[in-house]
């Protein structure tokens, strides 16, 4: 009975998995469906890029292609995107999730469409852009969802599968880039003896878009102080390529390289679209085992130096007593 209501739970479960595009040169594509501007054949745009102004309403159009050898059915919507917390890559809103931004402005000709094997259909696309809408960068996506229910790999989850094509609508206004770096740490794991193993240390920082308009940052740090080993200065490669206004992503990169040994401080800069932004931690690195070792050998060598005084106080005494 256990077993049987288990399985009947997993059943009714479902996991939406809604991804974008990693490759903004090409359409949303998984390999049996893609999402893409319906244009994009004759003059190829990698998403839907829209200027807008509030209180107006934009269309465009969209095809979903099909490219497996059965019938496909797919929900259509329009999501909210955001960063995600493990690396900032971009992800939207569920189906179910309540969409603030794009995802409530926009709406798709049909909320269910049929695709025939090895075929494509193409669907209209509206956005109401509100009277209301701040001005910068609004990032969205026109999501196709399959409404077969799979189970995951490993695992008896129910899993439904979605691509997205992504929507950058530039509402008109001042624009107001802002980009700060907080809360940087940097945790020293080195090995005891230098040279004789790899480094575990870490470097973590939060990037925080503080403005309107989305943003390709570039990361670096460098060590200042006394430091023995590690670079003193080098740009960090796990960095989103888009971090979208209002957005913070906590980041964290082991550090192979890093100082065995010395204090000061460690600044993280980022840049991007002519303003910066910086924040650091100090630190203090000692390799015990072997400041353990000097201190014994010091230990020992002041032992034999206090030996060898006392030696040479008791002698005369010795030799007056014979006397």
């Amino acid at each position: 009975m256990r077993t049987a209501f288990v399985a009947l739970f997993v059943a009714l479960f479902v996991l939406l998995l809604t991804t974008l595009s990693p490759a903004p040169a090409g359409a949303a594509d998984n390999g049996e469906w893609s999402v893409r501007p319906a244009d994009s054949a004759i003059t190829p745009r990698a998403a839907f890029e829209l200027p807008a102004q509030p209180g107006t309403t934009l269309t465009d159009r969209a095809i979903v292609t099909n490219t497996t050898g059965a019938e496909l059915t797919f929900r259509l919507y329009v999501a909210d995107a955001h960063n995600t917390e493990r690396d900032g890559g971009l992800a939207v809103r569920g189906i179910e999730e309540t969409q603030q931004d794009v995802g409530a402005w926009g709406k798709p000709e049909r909320d269910t469409v049929t695709v025939p094997a090895r075929s494509a259909v193409t669907v209209g696309l509206t956005l109401d852009i509100p009277h209301g809408a701040s001005p910068g960068d609004h990032v969205g996506a026109l999501v196709a969802v399959d409404t077969r229910v799979r189970p995951a790999e490993g695992s008896h989850v129910g899993v439904q599968r979605g691509v997205g094509a992504r929507i950058y609508l530039r509402v008109e206004g001042a624009e107001q880039p802002g980009l700060t770096v907080e809360d940087v740490r940097f945790t020293a794991r080195s090995p005891q003896i230098p040279w004789t193993g790899s480094s575990g240390s870490t470097l973590s920082y939060t990037l925080h878009n503080t403005g309107n308009v989305k943003l390709a940052p570039r990361v670096s740090f460098r060590t200042g102080g006394v430091v023995l080993g590690g670079p003193g200065e080098r740009q960090l490669a796990n960095v989103p390529g888009e971090l979208l206004p209002g957005q913070k992503v906590r980041l964290t990169e082991t550090w192979a390289g890093a100082p065995f040994a010395g204090w000061g401080k460690i600044t993280v800069t980022a840049s991007a679209n002519d303003v910066r932004g910086s924040g650091s931690d100090g630190f203090l690195k000692v390799p015990w085992l072997v400041t353990g070792c000097a201190a014994l050998l010091v230990a020992a060598w002041l032992l034999l130096r206090r030996r060898r005084r006392a030696n040479r106080a008791t002698r005369p005494a010795r030799t007056a007593a014979h006397d």
